[in-house]
């Protein structure tokens, strides 16, 4: 297993700090939602049924016609390379690392590569895998781009896979519109955006037939009738989609202006992440850490990423932990 973000029992094990007093911003996960729904008593009781008006939601809000609900996107992360034979696969890193790890897992020749790279020498792979917007660097790659690599791809057969879990709060970026194209498939993260990761859904957008080899490996009710009722209404509340992105890009920009203004300028983020690169990363993870505040500590290179405070006494909690830090490291 990986490591991850949102590890705050180990965290608070490890520093003796009780988990109702950290201030966790290890994940990218939105920290404020929605009011939930009321779930009706047939949710639990009942084993789920398609025609519940999910994939309906979930075509509109994508503005895809060809989509599949899974258990998170890392449940296609895994099972996707099973799709394929022995493939050479080219991956934009550093990125999520549970994509390089899938390809290995499956015996396939994986190839780390940044984009300049990937343009010269595309015509080497059978795969190509972006993160866009990037996690962890918050790189973004244009949709023309992006587009024209598909078409090489396609034309030998091969994949452009693409992973949008950080794309709710641009969606004149995604690629979901054009979805299915040959050869094109995009993961979607629900539990981001949504501030709902413990619900574990996301969807898959590509051609029918990929969806269906996807659908026979992973199997039915892969999404308990319970996410499937409350995805499907907050899916189709446009009023607070448009709430929860204009508040997100606003606190996304807050959180770059802080730590500039603490002396610590992001290299690159999103709306709801921002990452530090710098050489000092871990003792700025541990000098926070003693203070109840998590971050994601990356060793390779050397880096922080910092997830949004969920209300103002965060944000104040947050900015005087920097603002000490700072003046004991100049």
């Amino acid at each position: 297993m990986l490591e991850h973000g949102g590890r705050l029992r180990a965290a608070a094990r490890r520093y003796g700090i009780a988990e109702a007093d950290w201030l966790d911003l290890s994940t990218g996960i939105a920290p404020y939602g929605w009011e939930l729904p009321a779930i009706p008593a047939s949710a639990w009781a009942r084993l789920p049924e398609r025609d519940d008006g999910l994939e309906e939601a979930a075509r509109r809000y994508y503005g895809c016609a060809s989509l599949l609900p899974v258990a998170g996107s890392q449940a296609a992360i895994q099972a996707l390379p099973r799709l394929r034979g022995h493939s050479r696969v080219g991956v934009i890193s550093p990125c999520y690392a549970e994509h390089a790890h899938a390809w290995r897992r499956e015996g396939h020749v994986l190839e780390e590569l940044d984009s300049e790279r990937a343009e010269r020498e595309l015509e080497r792979f059978d795969v190509l895998l972006v993160v866009n917007p990037n996690n962890p660097t918050g790189q973004r790659l244009s949709p023309d781009r992006l587009l024209r690599w598909r078409e090489r791809l396609a034309a030998r057969g091969g994949w452009l896979l693409v992973d949008e879990a950080f794309m709710d709060c641009t969606p004149q970026e995604s690629l979901a519109p054009h979805c299915p194209l040959p050869g094109l498939l995009v993961l979607r993260s629900f539990g981001k955006f949504f501030g709902l990761a413990g619900i574990r859904l996301g969807f898959v957008l590509a051609e029918a037939a990929l969806l269906e080899q996807l659908e026979e490996r992973l199997g039915p009710w892969t999404v308990s009738g319970p996410a499937r009722v409350l995805a499907r209404t907050l899916l189709q509340d446009d009023a607070g989609q448009d709430r929860q992105r204009q508040a997100l890009l606003r606190d996304g920009q807050r959180l770059e202006r802080l730590l500039r203004d603490c002396g610590l300028a992001p290299s690159g983020g999103t709306a709801l992440f921002q990452r530090l690169l710098r050489d000092d990363a871990t003792a700025l993870h541990a000098f926070l850490a003693a203070r109840g505040i998590l971050t994601r500590l990356f060793t390779t290179p050397a880096s922080l990423r910092f997830g949004l405070p969920p209300d103002e006494p965060g944000w104040s909690r947050l900015s005087r932990a920097l603002i000490d830090y700072r003046k004991e490291h100049p």
